[in-house]
């Protein structure tokens, strides 16, 4: 089997989720590395190639939504945002620390791009669910994905 075309700027983008995403941890003395580590590839495919999204207008109507069920692996997807310009690279610093805006599990308040808080696990799927059958009964066009654990 043959890597895809944009295997390359995937394996690129991936570095970069990762190495934003470890010096979010290392500044912030956070953990949960393994789980945002292996998140990289799946958040660097949808942001990069499968999700159709505007990151200049987070609440378009029309966007894919995602769902990161994995709360805790939240330092990934801020950090995946941020690269495709929902919000400045700088406001990365701010996470988990006293008086920041990026709490250690994804949260939708103030956050652009993110569609709903996730924490415990468990709870993602059933938030997908019910925004993909919103979706279809209001004759929605666009599509859900949710990133599960292991642990659900």
């Amino acid at each position: 089997m043959n890597p895809p075309e944009n295997s390359a700027s995937i394996e690129k983008r991936s570095r970069e989720i990762r190495r934003a995403a470890l010096d979010m941890i290392s500044a912030s003395g956070a953990s949960h590395i393994g789980s945002v580590f292996s998140t990289a590839e799946i958040l660097a495919t949808l942001y990069d190639d499968i999700l159709n999204v505007r990151p200049a207008e987070p609440d378009w109507p029309d966007r894919d939504r995602f769902v990161m069920s994995k709360g805790h692996a939240a330092a990934g997807l801020y950090a995946t945002l941020s690269l495709s310009g929902f919000f400045p690279q700088q406001r990365l610093k701010e996470f988990y620390v006293d008086g920041g805006s990026l709490p250690g599990h994804v949260t939708h308040h103030g956050i652009p791009g993110i569609e709903v808080s996730t924490g415990s696990l468990g709870h993602g799927l059933a938030l997908a669910v019910g925004l993909a059958a919103g979706a279809r009964k209001s004759g929605a066009k666009w599509h859900v994905y949710v990133l599960l654990s292991d642990g659900e």
